[in-house]
Order: C-alpha cells, then sequence, then structure tokens
C-alpha cells in the first residue's frame, strides 16, 4: 500500500469515528433534551438536567452559574433555597459572566486556576479542565453551565463546540418555557401587589380543607380581615402609600401565621386567612393576636410611622357549610367588630 493510500485510510478512519463520537453525542443530548422536557418546573428541570448531563458524559462535577443581578425579573425568583439548589447552582458576578462568554460562545480551559472563584470549593480539588456553556433568555445572557473534569485533556480551548452550543440552545429554550409556564401559573393564583394568593386559589383551599374535614373530622376554621380607614389612607397619603399598606399588612400577616396557615387577598384592602385543624377558639386568639400586633406596630413611611389597623372576624365550620356561607358568617363578625370599635371610639 502506497504512503498515499495509506494517508486516505487514516483520514478515512478519522472521519468513521468523529462520525462515531458525534453520533454517540448527539444520542446523549437527545436523551437528555427528551428528559428535561417533562419536567413541569423549574426546579424539576434544573435538577433533572444537570443529573443528567452529569451521569451520560461522566463528568467530575457539575454547577449551575447564575448571573448576579438577574437580568430578568421573575427568573428563578423564589426557588433557590432547597438545599438541593444551594449546593449545585452559585451566583456570578454579571460582568464577570460577560467576561466568559463575550461573543456568547462557549468558554473551554485546561488550567482552571484562572478561573478558581468560580469553580465552587467542593470541586476545585478534583478539576483538572472546564468548560462553561452561556444560558440565555429574552436575548439576555443570565448564566452559564459549569462542566468540570479530572482529565487535563477533557475541555481544550482548541476543542470544537458545535455540540455545548447546541446543548447551551436546547437548555435555554426548555428552562425558558418552563419558566414562563411558572410564571403563568402564578399570575392567575397570586396576586402582584401583595404576593399572596389570590382569590381563586382561595377558593380551591378553603374547599379543599371542607373536604379534608369532612373526611377526618378535624376542625377547620377562617378569618376575614380588612384595614381600617383605608380610604381615608388613600384620600390623605395618596394611592402609592395605599399600595404600600396593602403590601406591608399582607407580609406581616404572612409572617404572622402558621407554615399551615394560608393567607389570600380577598378584594381591595380585604383578606382572607385559612386556619387548619383551629376551633372557632383558637381562632378567636388568632384575631386577637393579629389585630394587636398591627396596633403596636405602625409601618414605616417616608421617615416616620403610619398607624395601621385591621379589623377581624371568624367563623368555624360545622362540616356542614359551604365556602360561602363559611365566609358570609366571618364577614358578618368583621362588621360587628368593627362596628363595636367604631362605637368604642366615639364614646
Amino acid at each position: 500500500m502506497s504512503n498515499t493510500e495509506i494517508e486516505l485510510a487514516r483520514k478515512l478512519a478519522n472521519v468513521i469515528e468523529n462520525s462515531r463520537v458525534n453520533s454517540e453525542i448527539a444520542q446523549k443530548l437527545f436523551d437528555i433534551e427528551t428528559q428535561i422536557l417533562t419536567c413541569t418546573t423549574s426546579q424539576a428541570l434544573l435538577h433533572q438536567l444537570l443529573s443528567s448531563i452529569k451521569d451520560k458524559f461522566n463528568l467530575t462535577g457539575i454547577c449551575l452559574l447564575l448571573a448576579d443581578p438577574i437580568p430578568i425579573s421573575y427568573l428563578l425568583s423564589g426557588n433557590m433555597h432547597s438545599n438541593w439548589h444551594r449546593e449545585n447552582c452559585k451566583n456570578i458576578a454579571m460582568k464577570e459572566l460577560q467576561k466568559l462568554h463575550p461573543h456568547r460562545k462557549p468558554f473551554l480551559t485546561n488550567t482552571p486556576h484562572i478561573i478558581e472563584t468560580i469553580i465552587p470549593k467542593s470541586l476545585r480539588a478534583q478539576t483538572q479542565s472546564a468548560a462553561l456553556i452561556p444560558l440565555i433568555i429574552e436575548d439576555k445572557l443570565f448564566g452559564s453551565l459549569l462542566f468540570t473534569d479530572d482529565d487535563k485533556e477533557r475541555f481544550q480551548p482548541n476543542l470544537g463546540t458545535l455540540h455545548l452550543e447546541q446543548l447551551a440552545v436546547k437548555v435555554s429554550l426548555c428552562l425558558s418555557n418552563t419558566l414562563i409556564r411558572e410564571q403563568l401559573e402564578y399570575m392567575a393564583h397570586y396576586d402582584r401587589l401583595t404576593g399572596v394568593a389570590n382569590r381563586r386559589l382561595m377558593e380551591t383551599s378553603i374547599n379543599e380543607e371542607l373536604i379534608r374535614q369532612h373526611r377526618y373530622n378535624v376542625p377547620f376554621s377562617l378569618l376575614f380581615i380588612d384595614c381600617n380607614k383605608f380610604k381615608q389612607i388613600n384620600d390623605t397619603y395618596g394611592h402609592d402609600c395605599g399600595d404600600k399598606v396593602l403590601t406591608y399588612v399582607a407580609t406581616q400577616l404572612k409572617e404572622l401565621i402558621r407554615e399551615n396557615d394560608k393567607c389570600f387577598r380577598y378584594a381591595g384592602d380585604e383578606f382572607v386567612i385559612t386556619l387548619a385543624s383551629q376551633t372557632y377558639e383558637e381562632a378567636l386568639l388568632a384575631c386577637k393576636r393579629l389585630t394587636e400586633f398591627f396596633k403596636n406596630n405602625p409601618m414605616p413611611y417616608q421617615g416616620s410611622y403610619l398607624p395601621i389597623t385591621i379589623s377581624c372576624g371568624a367563623a368555624a365550620s360545622d362540616g356542614q357549610q359551604t365556602m360561602e356561607e363559611l365566609l358570609q358568617q366571618a364577614d358578618e363578625q368583621l362588621y360587628l367588630r368593627k362596628k363595636a370599635e367604631v362605637t368604642n371610639e366615639n364614646i
């Protein structure tokens, strides 16, 4: 065999080998994409994504780097508090992230000391090479997936990045779709101003509690709350102040109730709190505790303090009432208490 034939055979063998490797990589990417497409939440998607990539590509480590500040306001909001996320995600300054991906292309290195501050401490000792792929949503760079390996030759700067770029696009699209769905669900069930659940979610929650009471014979109570003199506050200080009052009341109510209890914005300045497994007597004690808190804790406003008080009515289910009847009973109690408070003020 001549030298020319040998060289052609070698090149053909390289082409076949590259084709095989590329086919294997493409199949792995397809498997990962198939797995993450089944995820319905951003938390589940990230968990599945990082686990799948690390397993299929036999990586030493993997981590999600998130830009700080996040360029998209709703991105992963409130979703980064689990132990898993704290272990597998890390914040990175936006300027530092932009330096890594100036042209929004993957960054590869086998001199990991140059990005030592970016690599989580738990991965540094075994990292000999690393790859970072940019993640983009709404044409904004918001993060990067960090892959680390104990093989110095695994991620060399001169390696092709086509497959990494394809993975970055697929991950960004899947995460974008999931986050948009979560945002729509949030808007459908939560009040944008105060952050508490809205009336639609309240109806679902109360009906679930009534079913639970009927099935297990456990008590269930709720509170109907409104802000005293709210119209007067709006007229005197303006609607911006009124919005701050509603947000302040909602925030304090959420912090003051138990973990199993839930707070909802019913309408305007009215809120409803469900008290799981609580009797009427316990509901009355909750009313007293909440009203006294606001009497003793005025709202900070423009360098001073604005007195904010609430009125509260309670109702307990007897197992026969509908949700509407229970809310009406609590609302009637609220009206009686408010009337009594006005009478006391005039005495």
